[in-house]
């Protein structure tokens, strides 16, 4: 090699060096760019594995095995097309859904629907705390000490804490889920079986079975997850140009909420359907069930798991109905606001976490006819959101060149009929079920 040759070689390899840093570094800002877009559909889609959805997929994989693995595929979807229309109405129009329902359909639906949506959260709130008080339980800390301590920590966390503060703590309970990966994993599926059922539906004409679809659906998809997912873009100040990050927080956050799902019914499946135990009531009575068959470590994790689920649920739930009523009355709200700022928004906030705990430290409490009072309501709740979601979204007027495209539309509208179909179904199994 000539020496004129040689610093045209060592140019190039520097430029080469140069380059890849660049690119690397370049790599890293668009992933530290999209950390900081994570939230809104990431919580919003985790706690909807609140205490009754665990319940419900501890009893799916306890009495069906691995046979209903295929449901999580279009519940992924589902899911997916409704929130993405809802962070997209968020982004696009700056109000959240409550305050488009209020504008497009007037006060007296909307007033319907929050009335509605508050008894519901409230009874979903006190089905929260009472998951709590049996998960302490099962590591020996009595419901009296436990109930009032965490109450008392999700309102500091709420009432004292910035918008980006308390996503951060949402955020960071959402990674105690990881432990039903965990609980999956000792329980020692077989996980060829598990990838079968995955893409081979097994479909049964039997009651039972089939009101167990509804009642997986009716825990994925439920009022209080739409109406926070918007509420949280609106205040969290997305704009156009975020769109694309929001949405994939949305697609993110629903894939990982319905994995968590899926290794749930994994785990009861590998252990208690095995074992032949297939009557499960609760949550907690799922954990204590997984001791003799998959050991202490398994019941742990399971019930921390159910833990840390209960809390970001009793975390997410009042305030999305915070947001909804104040939203609807046209008060302010905001959770960099203080208690003179907006004193209805974190009012209803304070005075439905701590009702809901007062209620769930009552000796005796029915939980399994809260939770079927309270799956009657969103029974009737369900379709009105999403035919309201379907037509705003859709709207020129309201969305302008973010409406949804012909296709989309078609296939949110099959989407909302569908689940409806199966709320309305789901309704009157619950109805014959409390009376």
């Amino acid at each position: 090699m000539s020496r004129l040759q040689k610093p045209f070689k060592n140019i190039r390899e520097l430029a080469s060096r140069t380059t890849g840093r660049l690119r690397r570094s370049l790599s890293a800002n668009r992933f530290y760019v999209y950390l900081a877009f994570l939230g809104p559909g990431i919580i919003a889609a985790n706690a909807g594995n609140d205490a009754g959805g665990i319940a419900t997929y501890s009893t799916v994989g306890a009495a069906y095995g691995y046979t209903m693995l295929w449901t999580f595929v279009p519940m992924v979807l589902t899911l997916i097309v409704v929130q993405e229309m809802c962070i997209r109405m968020g982004v696009a129009t700056g109000q959240g859904l409550a305050d488009l329902i209020r504008e497009r359909f007037g006060v007296r639906l909307t007033a319907i629907v929050m009335i509605a949506l508050l008894v519901a959260n409230a009874g979903v709130i006190i089905s929260q705390f009472i998951g709590i008080s049996q998960v302490s339980e099962l590591f020996g800390v009595p419901r009296y000490i436990s109930v009032p301590l965490i109450a008392i920590l999700i309102w500091l966390v709420v009432a004292k804490g910035s918008q980006e503060r308390v996503e951060q703590v949402f955020l960071g309970i959402s990674l105690i889920f990881l432990c039903y990966i965990a609980s999956a994993i000792l329980a020692r599926p077989d996980w060829g079986e598990v990838g079968r059922q995955f893409v081979s539906p097994t479909i049964s004409a039997d009651p039972v079975y089939l009101f167990t679809v509804m009642a997986m659906i009716g825990t994925t998809i439920t009022p209080f997850m739409q109406f926070f997912v918007q509420s949280s873009a609106v205040e969290k100040g997305l704009d156009e140009e975020d769109l694309g990050l929001a949405r994939a927080d949305v697609i993110v956050g629903t894939t990982f909420a319905m994995m968590i799902a899926a290794f749930i019914v994994i785990a009861a499946a590998a252990t208690l359907n095995k074992a032949g135990i297939t009557n499960i009531d609760s949550a907690a009575t799922a954990a204590e069930a997984l001791a003799p068959v998959a050991g202490r470590y398994a019941q742990y994790l399971f019930g921390f798991g159910l833990f840390g689920a209960s809390m970001l649920a009793m975390g997410v739930l009042p305030l999305a109905t915070a947001y909804s009523v104040s939203e609807a009355l046209g008060f302010e709200k905001g959770l960099s606001r203080s208690f003179r700022e907006a004193p209805i928004f974190l009012g209803i906030f304070t005075s439905l976490l701590f009702l809901g705990a007062a209620i769930a430290l009552i000796p005796q409490i029915p939980q399994i006819q809260v939770l079927l009072v309270t799956q009657a309501i969103n029974g009737v709740l369900l379709p009105i959101i999403l035919v309201s979601i379907v037509r705003l979204s859709g709207s020129q007027e309201i969305m302008g060149r973010f409406k949804n495209g012909r296709i989309f539309n078609l296939f949110a509208w099959f989407i909302t009929v569908v689940i409806s179909l199966l709320s309305i179904l789901l309704l009157a199994r619950s109805f014959v079920a409390i009376f």
